[in-house]
């Protein structure tokens, strides 16, 4: 069942989200060579504790970390640890907080140092991808015209979305219905309605779509070892259109 959220739901989601926009934002400015992914979880843990919030992924069905932090052919679901970030590697983050009964949740993926052009084009492509999906985020669409366009854009590009692992509707709990697939067809799925919240997260990697989970239970990587980038908004539906609730203000 997908829970409509009322206005002041949508704005105690904004509250949480922009808690995550901010320390996204602030983490990105700390990524250099030399850093330690570690470093990261432990920035982003202290920033949310200081707003009042609590970090949504720490013990979420036993994730051990504040952060994910997954490093060029990881997918999502990195593990921070003492791993060093070095020049031309490409970083995702996803990060999410609970503020006050409400979830937050948003992802991006930035280059350290000097990054190939391809790693570069990946990563805007994805941003992209994100962007064209959010545009059709609104009432009248159906979910296959948010899923459609983040394919259609991905797969021009040459790149491919990930299939195993899909954004989702949010707000008193950091996982709700439905699910949202970065693949499908347009006007297939569910009627979009205002007061639908939901995380958009476009996966895309390089080469194959296809994934495998790391020893470690958590960690997802690309099968052939080549680049994957992740972007992600916490969007509500209005009668006015799309409303970017993580958006850094």
């Amino acid at each position: 069942m997908v829970i409509l959220k009322s206005r002041e739901e949508i704005e105690q989601l904004r509250v949480s989200n922009q808690i995550v926009a901010e320390v996204l934002e602030c983490l990105k400015t700390l990524i250099q060579p030399g850093i330690t992914t570690q470093d990261l979880d432990r920035y982003a843990e202290e920033m949310t504790l200081k707003k009042g919030a609590k970090p949504a992924f720490k013990g979420y069905m036993g994730y051990p970390s504040s952060l994910c932090v997954s490093v060029n052919s990881e997918v999502v679901h990195g593990i921070p640890s003492d791993r060093v970030l070095k020049d031309g590697d490409i970083v995702s983050l996803d990060f999410g907080s609970y503020y006050q009964g409400y979830y937050g949740d948003s992802a991006m993926t930035i280059p350290v140092g000097n990054v190939s052009g391809n790693a570069k084009r990946l990563i805007d492509v994805t941003n992209e991808a994100l962007y064209k999906g959010i545009a059709e985020a609104r009432t009248k669409n159906r979910l296959g015209d948010i899923s459609a366009a983040v394919q259609n854009h991905v797969e021009r590009a040459g790149f491919s979305v990930v299939r195993d692992f899909v954004g989702h509707g949010i707000g008193r709990k950091l996982h709700e219905e439905p699910q949202i697939p970065n693949f499908g067809i347009q006007g297939r799925g569910i009627a979009l309605k205002a007061g639908m919240v939901f995380a958009i997260e476009p996966m895309v990697n390089e080469g194959t779509y296809h994934v495998k989970v790391m020893k470690d239970g958590w960690t997802v990587v690309t099968l052939d070892g080549k680049l994957s980038a992740h972007f992600e908004h916490t969007v509500a539906i209005t009668e006015d259109g799309p409303d970017i609730l993580s958006k850094h203000a």
